[in-house]
């Protein structure tokens, strides 16, 4: 891999742009900075780095503000099991709840959050915006 420059290199997907050393956000972390005018969360859930938007759909609230969690699911014979633990954020303004990974809305898949590509490079996290 060649770089132009350690902090922003010019990609086919964005823009690459240094965000954070990754020892600096523990498993379940989060990291809140401005790229392009934009606010974007870089989550830490186990040895990966998932970036959202930190823009809920709903009234635009502060999304990646809010609580991280997991979720409870029915099995086909009504039995609720907690799963996904640390991949769920909820809105902190109304409670809407979005996968951190694939930035889906729990309940309505027509809602989304924009999600950003992720790159670990010599311990170092760097988002393509």
């Amino acid at each position: 891999m060649t770089t132009k420059d350690a902090d922003d290199t010019e990609r086919s997907h964005g823009k690459r742009h240094h965000v954070i050393a990754a020892a600096a956000l523990e498993d379940g972390e989060r990291a809140i900075i401005e790229i392009e005018g934009r606010e974007i969360a870089v989550f830490r859930i186990g040895d990966e780095f998932h970036a959202l938007l930190n823009y809920c759909t709903h009234q635009g609230g502060p999304l990646c503000e809010g609580l991280v969690d997991g979720t409870l699911s029915m099995d086909e014979n009504w039995e609720l099991t907690y799963e996904c633990e640390g991949e769920i954020v909820s809105c902190p303004w109304h409670g809407w709840e979005f996968e951190i990974k694939t930035g889906r809305h729990l309940s309505h898949s027509r809602y989304r959050i924009p999600t950003y590509e992720t790159e670990l490079d010599d311990g170092e996290v760097y988002v393509r915006v």
